[in-house]
Protein backbone atom coordinates (compact mmCIF):
# COMPACT_ATOMS: atom_id res chain seq x y z
CA UNK A 1 0.00 0.00 0.00
CA UNK A 2 1.54 3.36 -1.39
CA UNK A 3 0.92 6.24 1.10
CA UNK A 4 2.29 10.01 -0.12
CA UNK A 5 2.27 12.51 2.42
CA UNK A 6 1.78 16.37 2.19
CA UNK A 7 1.01 19.78 4.08
CA UNK A 8 -0.49 22.71 4.31
CA UNK A 9 0.36 26.39 2.88
CA UNK A 10 3.63 27.18 4.20
CA UNK A 11 6.80 26.18 3.97
CA UNK A 12 8.35 26.07 6.85
CA UNK A 13 11.99 25.32 5.65
CA UNK A 14 12.18 28.22 3.54
CA UNK A 15 12.89 31.44 4.49
CA UNK A 16 10.25 34.48 4.30
CA UNK A 17 7.81 31.93 1.98
CA UNK A 18 4.62 32.87 3.47
CA UNK A 19 2.05 33.15 0.61
CA UNK A 20 -0.49 34.43 3.09
CA UNK A 21 0.16 38.28 3.12
CA UNK A 22 -2.50 39.79 3.69
CA UNK A 23 -4.46 43.24 4.20
CA UNK A 24 -7.11 44.38 6.18
CA UNK A 25 -10.47 46.45 5.04
CA UNK A 26 -9.29 48.98 7.65
CA UNK A 27 -5.72 49.50 5.80
CA UNK A 28 -7.42 49.09 2.49
CA UNK A 29 -9.68 52.39 3.65
CA UNK A 30 -7.15 54.06 4.92
CA UNK A 31 -5.17 54.22 1.73
CA UNK A 32 -7.84 54.95 -0.65
CA UNK A 33 -8.58 53.16 -3.25
CA UNK A 34 -6.17 53.92 -5.90
CA UNK A 35 -3.48 53.46 -2.99
CA UNK A 36 -4.90 50.64 -1.81
CA UNK A 37 -4.82 49.02 -5.43
CA UNK A 38 -1.70 49.44 -6.06
CA UNK A 39 -0.89 47.47 -2.66
CA UNK A 40 -3.39 44.92 -3.28
CA UNK A 41 -1.45 43.96 -6.37
CA UNK A 42 1.95 43.88 -5.03
CA UNK A 43 1.24 41.54 -1.97
CA UNK A 44 -1.25 38.68 -4.44
CA UNK A 45 1.78 39.09 -7.05
CA UNK A 46 3.93 38.32 -3.70
CA UNK A 47 2.27 35.36 -3.09
CA UNK A 48 1.95 33.57 -5.90
CA UNK A 49 5.60 34.20 -6.81
CA UNK A 50 5.79 32.79 -2.98
CA UNK A 51 4.01 29.62 -3.94
CA UNK A 52 5.04 29.38 -6.84
CA UNK A 53 8.61 29.12 -4.93
CA UNK A 54 7.04 26.60 -2.53
CA UNK A 55 5.88 24.40 -5.66
CA UNK A 56 9.06 24.16 -6.52
CA UNK A 57 10.46 23.54 -2.91
CA UNK A 58 8.08 20.59 -3.15
CA UNK A 59 9.19 19.21 -6.42
CA UNK A 60 13.02 19.49 -5.01
CA UNK A 61 11.06 17.56 -1.52
CA UNK A 62 9.39 14.85 -4.00
CA UNK A 63 6.62 16.37 -1.72
CA UNK A 64 2.90 14.94 -4.38
CA UNK A 65 0.55 16.53 -1.95
CA UNK A 66 0.35 20.27 -1.31
CA UNK A 67 -2.79 22.58 0.09
CA UNK A 68 -3.02 26.16 -1.43
CA UNK A 69 -3.18 28.72 1.18
CA UNK A 70 -6.74 30.40 0.83
CA UNK A 71 -5.20 34.04 1.49
CA UNK A 72 -3.52 34.25 -1.88
CA UNK A 73 -5.80 36.81 -2.96
CA UNK A 74 -6.73 39.80 0.32
CA UNK A 75 -10.16 41.06 0.31
CA UNK A 76 -11.05 39.01 -2.91
CA UNK A 77 -14.01 38.41 -1.30
CA UNK A 78 -14.75 41.51 0.33
CA UNK A 79 -18.25 43.00 -0.97
CA UNK A 80 -17.01 46.85 -0.57
CA UNK A 81 -13.52 46.30 -2.40
CA UNK A 82 -13.58 45.49 -6.32
CA UNK A 83 -10.98 44.62 -8.14
CA UNK A 84 -9.53 41.80 -10.90
CA UNK A 85 -7.34 39.15 -9.05
CA UNK A 86 -7.06 36.89 -11.86
CA UNK A 87 -6.39 39.44 -15.07
CA UNK A 88 -2.75 40.76 -14.01
CA UNK A 89 -1.28 37.53 -13.00
CA UNK A 90 -2.98 35.00 -15.31
CA UNK A 91 1.01 33.78 -15.93
CA UNK A 92 1.64 33.63 -12.66
CA UNK A 93 -1.21 31.34 -11.80
CA UNK A 94 -0.81 29.40 -15.02
CA UNK A 95 3.23 28.69 -14.48
CA UNK A 96 1.87 27.03 -10.75
CA UNK A 97 -0.72 24.99 -12.78
CA UNK A 98 1.81 24.17 -15.22
CA UNK A 99 4.82 23.05 -12.16
CA UNK A 100 1.57 21.16 -10.69
CA UNK A 101 0.80 19.12 -13.62
CA UNK A 102 3.87 18.73 -14.92
CA UNK A 103 5.23 16.72 -11.56
CA UNK A 104 1.89 14.98 -10.76
CA UNK A 105 1.51 16.95 -7.51
CA UNK A 106 -1.92 16.92 -6.45
CA UNK A 107 -3.10 19.81 -4.75
CA UNK A 108 -6.35 21.40 -2.96
CA UNK A 109 -7.99 24.72 -1.03
CA UNK A 110 -9.35 24.38 2.78
CA UNK A 111 -11.71 27.89 3.02
CA UNK A 112 -11.85 28.73 6.65
CA UNK A 113 -15.18 27.61 8.68
CA UNK A 114 -17.41 30.75 7.65
CA UNK A 115 -18.05 29.25 4.12
CA UNK A 116 -20.75 26.59 5.23
CA UNK A 117 -24.02 25.72 3.87
CA UNK A 118 -25.92 24.64 7.44
CA UNK A 119 -27.11 28.35 8.11
CA UNK A 120 -31.15 29.83 8.12
CA UNK A 121 -29.74 32.90 7.15
CA UNK A 122 -29.82 33.56 3.28
CA UNK A 123 -27.14 36.01 3.36
CA UNK A 124 -24.59 32.97 4.69
CA UNK A 125 -25.00 31.19 2.14
CA UNK A 126 -24.46 33.20 -0.68
CA UNK A 127 -21.19 34.45 1.54
CA UNK A 128 -20.33 30.61 1.36
CA UNK A 129 -21.10 30.97 -2.58
CA UNK A 130 -19.10 34.06 -3.31
CA UNK A 131 -15.95 32.02 -1.31
CA UNK A 132 -16.16 28.50 -2.96
CA UNK A 133 -16.58 30.80 -6.48
CA UNK A 134 -12.99 32.80 -5.66
CA UNK A 135 -11.43 29.46 -4.84
CA UNK A 136 -12.64 27.72 -8.09
CA UNK A 137 -11.28 31.11 -10.32
CA UNK A 138 -8.14 30.52 -8.82
CA UNK A 139 -7.92 26.86 -9.93
CA UNK A 140 -8.93 27.88 -13.14
CA UNK A 141 -6.37 30.40 -13.62
CA UNK A 142 -4.00 27.08 -12.84
CA UNK A 143 -5.99 25.02 -14.77
CA UNK A 144 -6.01 22.99 -12.01
CA UNK A 145 -9.98 23.09 -11.81
CA UNK A 146 -10.95 19.76 -13.24
CA UNK A 147 -8.60 17.54 -10.41
CA UNK A 148 -8.11 19.85 -7.27
CA UNK A 149 -10.74 20.06 -4.30
CA UNK A 150 -12.04 22.65 -2.43
CA UNK A 151 -12.48 21.12 1.33
CA UNK A 152 -15.24 22.26 3.52
CA UNK A 153 -16.94 20.69 7.25
CA UNK A 154 -20.56 20.41 6.97
CA UNK A 155 -21.02 23.41 8.90
CA UNK A 156 -23.09 23.87 12.21
CA UNK A 157 -25.76 22.38 13.70
CA UNK A 158 -27.67 25.61 15.46
CA UNK A 159 -29.45 23.15 18.24
CA UNK A 160 -30.94 21.13 15.79
CA UNK A 161 -28.83 18.93 13.42
CA UNK A 162 -31.39 16.84 11.40
CA UNK A 163 -32.94 20.50 10.52
CA UNK A 164 -29.39 21.86 9.89
CA UNK A 165 -28.42 18.87 7.77
CA UNK A 166 -31.51 19.65 5.54
CA UNK A 167 -30.66 23.10 5.16
CA UNK A 168 -27.02 21.90 3.88
CA UNK A 169 -29.04 19.82 1.25
CA UNK A 170 -31.19 22.51 0.21
CA UNK A 171 -28.60 25.54 0.25
CA UNK A 172 -26.26 23.41 -1.49
CA UNK A 173 -27.95 23.69 -4.23
CA UNK A 174 -27.22 27.22 -5.00
CA UNK A 175 -23.75 26.15 -5.82
CA UNK A 176 -22.80 25.66 -9.04
CA UNK A 177 -22.20 22.32 -10.47
CA UNK A 178 -18.47 22.55 -11.76
CA UNK A 179 -17.61 23.75 -8.24
CA UNK A 180 -19.50 21.37 -6.67
CA UNK A 181 -17.91 18.41 -8.16
CA UNK A 182 -14.83 19.87 -6.80
CA UNK A 183 -15.79 19.40 -2.98
CA UNK A 184 -14.82 17.22 -0.27
CA UNK A 185 -16.70 17.65 3.08
CA UNK A 186 -15.09 16.73 6.57
CA UNK A 187 -16.03 15.02 9.47
CA UNK A 188 -15.41 17.77 12.50
CA UNK A 189 -14.33 17.31 16.13
CA UNK A 190 -17.33 18.83 17.44
CA UNK A 191 -20.28 18.27 15.36
CA UNK A 192 -20.36 16.29 12.52
CA UNK A 193 -19.44 13.03 13.42
CA UNK A 194 -17.75 10.76 10.33
CA UNK A 195 -20.76 8.74 10.35
CA UNK A 196 -23.07 11.65 9.64
CA UNK A 197 -20.62 13.69 7.34
CA UNK A 198 -20.57 10.35 5.07
CA UNK A 199 -24.16 10.19 5.25
CA UNK A 200 -24.14 13.68 3.36
CA UNK A 201 -21.45 12.72 1.05
CA UNK A 202 -23.12 9.50 -0.11
CA UNK A 203 -26.33 11.44 -0.70
CA UNK A 204 -24.76 14.50 -2.19
CA UNK A 205 -22.10 12.26 -4.12
CA UNK A 206 -19.19 14.46 -2.77
CA UNK A 207 -16.50 12.44 -2.25
CA UNK A 208 -15.48 12.75 2.18
CA UNK A 209 -11.94 14.08 3.34
CA UNK A 210 -11.22 11.80 6.38
CA UNK A 211 -9.94 13.62 9.76
CA UNK A 212 -8.08 10.52 11.76
CA UNK A 213 -7.45 13.21 14.72
CA UNK A 214 -11.48 14.66 14.37
CA UNK A 215 -12.80 11.33 14.23
CA UNK A 216 -10.74 10.44 17.67
CA UNK A 217 -11.90 13.39 19.29
CA UNK A 218 -15.96 12.60 17.78
CA UNK A 219 -17.00 9.49 17.63
CA UNK A 220 -19.47 6.93 19.07
CA UNK A 221 -18.93 3.38 19.62
CA UNK A 222 -20.78 2.12 16.40
CA UNK A 223 -18.41 3.77 14.24
CA UNK A 224 -15.53 1.58 14.54
CA UNK A 225 -12.35 2.29 11.71
CA UNK A 226 -12.98 -1.36 10.06
CA UNK A 227 -16.74 -0.28 8.83
CA UNK A 228 -15.66 3.40 8.84
CA UNK A 229 -12.75 3.35 6.22
CA UNK A 230 -14.45 1.10 3.28
CA UNK A 231 -17.67 3.51 3.35
CA UNK A 232 -15.04 6.25 3.25
CA UNK A 233 -13.38 5.12 0.67
CA UNK A 234 -16.05 4.26 -1.83
CA UNK A 235 -17.10 7.51 -1.79
CA UNK A 236 -13.37 8.25 -4.10
CA UNK A 237 -14.81 5.44 -6.73
CA UNK A 238 -15.96 7.84 -9.09
CA UNK A 239 -13.30 9.51 -9.26
CA UNK A 240 -10.38 7.25 -10.00
CA UNK A 241 -8.30 8.81 -7.25
CA UNK A 242 -6.48 7.65 -4.06
CA UNK A 243 -8.86 8.63 -1.11
CA UNK A 244 -7.28 11.25 1.39
CA UNK A 245 -6.89 11.60 5.02
CA UNK A 246 -6.11 14.72 7.26
CA UNK A 247 -3.21 13.31 9.78
CA UNK A 248 -2.69 15.41 13.07
CA UNK A 249 -2.61 14.22 16.94
CA UNK A 250 -3.28 16.49 19.75
CA UNK A 251 -1.10 18.68 21.23
CA UNK A 252 -1.85 17.18 24.96
CA UNK A 253 -5.08 15.82 26.50
CA UNK A 254 -6.25 19.31 27.86
CA UNK A 255 -6.02 20.41 24.51
CA UNK A 256 -7.05 17.25 23.14
CA UNK A 257 -8.89 18.80 19.86
CA UNK A 258 -5.57 21.29 19.62
CA UNK A 259 -3.04 20.39 16.78
CA UNK A 260 0.26 19.58 18.11
CA UNK A 261 3.51 20.55 16.54
CA UNK A 262 4.70 17.23 14.66
CA UNK A 263 2.83 14.51 14.15
CA UNK A 264 3.04 11.44 17.24
CA UNK A 265 3.22 8.44 15.11
CA UNK A 266 1.82 6.20 18.09
CA UNK A 267 -1.63 7.98 17.69
CA UNK A 268 -1.74 7.20 13.89
CA UNK A 269 -0.76 3.07 14.42
CA UNK A 270 -4.11 2.00 15.17
CA UNK A 271 -5.37 3.98 11.31
CA UNK A 272 -1.96 2.39 9.89
CA UNK A 273 -3.13 -0.54 11.13
CA UNK A 274 -6.84 -0.61 9.49
CA UNK A 275 -5.71 1.06 6.00
CA UNK A 276 -2.77 -1.90 5.61
CA UNK A 277 -5.85 -4.34 5.93
CA UNK A 278 -7.49 -2.75 3.13
CA UNK A 279 -4.18 -2.23 1.03
CA UNK A 280 -5.24 0.62 -1.04
CA UNK A 281 -3.40 3.31 -1.58
CA UNK A 282 -3.89 6.52 -0.01
CA UNK A 283 -2.94 10.57 0.32
CA UNK A 284 -2.00 11.68 4.00
CA UNK A 285 -2.27 15.63 4.48
CA UNK A 286 -0.36 16.80 7.29
CA UNK A 287 -1.74 19.77 9.78
CA UNK A 288 0.55 19.94 12.02
CA UNK A 289 1.80 23.11 13.18
CA UNK A 290 5.32 22.11 11.95
CA UNK A 291 3.96 21.43 8.56
CA UNK A 292 6.46 20.64 6.12
CA UNK A 293 9.26 20.12 9.10
CA UNK A 294 6.56 17.60 10.63
CA UNK A 295 5.72 15.62 7.33
CA UNK A 296 9.44 14.84 7.06
CA UNK A 297 10.03 13.60 10.52
CA UNK A 298 6.85 11.71 10.16
CA UNK A 299 7.68 10.15 7.09
CA UNK A 300 11.06 8.81 8.82
CA UNK A 301 9.31 8.00 12.31
CA UNK A 302 7.44 5.78 10.17
CA UNK A 303 9.78 3.98 7.74
CA UNK A 304 11.82 3.07 11.47
CA UNK A 305 8.57 0.45 11.53
CA UNK A 306 8.94 -3.07 10.53
CA UNK A 307 6.86 -3.60 6.98
CA UNK A 308 7.18 -0.11 6.24
CA UNK A 309 9.30 0.74 3.45
CA UNK A 310 10.61 4.45 2.20
CA UNK A 311 10.06 4.70 -1.81
CA UNK A 312 10.73 8.57 -1.82
CA UNK A 313 11.34 11.49 0.09
CA UNK A 314 7.20 11.61 0.76
CA UNK A 315 6.10 8.50 -0.14
CA UNK A 316 5.89 4.96 2.07
CA UNK A 317 5.03 1.62 1.17
CA UNK A 318 3.82 0.06 3.68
Amino acid sequence: MIIRFGYVSHALDLWEATPAKTMTFARYKKLGHEAAIEQLHKIAEMNLERTRRIIHYNIAREIHLYRFSSSIIPLATHDEVEWDYIGPFRHLFEEIGELVRAHNMRTSFHPNQFTLFTSDRPHVTDNAVQDMEYHYAMLKAMGLHNESHINLHVGGAYGDKQAAVARFHENIKKLPTPIKQQMTLENDDKTYTTTETLDVCEKEEIPMMFDYHHYMANHTEDEPLSEILPRFYKTWDRLGLPPKIHISSPKSEKAYRSHADFVDADFIRPLLKELKALNTPVDFMIEAKEKDRALLKLVEDFSSIRGVKRVGEATLDV
